[in-house]
């Protein structure tokens, strides 16, 4: 028996902070605000699907 299974679509992903410069790590498909968590800065916003980046994208978590 060969069943596959399929692949997630939404990763993990690494964010650079725009005011502060803190690095961290965050869903792609948030439903919630992402916030920095030194400063408070909003990272990634909600768009019913993939979150709008708003800080800068550094990569994929593996």
């Amino acid at each position: 028996m060969n069943s596959k299974i399929p692949a997630p679509k939404s990763k993990f992903i690494t964010v650079k902070c725009p005011d502060c410069g803190n690095e961290q790590i965050a869903f792609n498909k948030p439903a919630t605000q992402v916030k920095c968590n030194v400063c408070g800065a909003t990272l990634i916003k909600p768009a019913g699907g993939k979150g709008v980046v708003r800080g800068q994208l550094l990569g994929e978590v593996e």
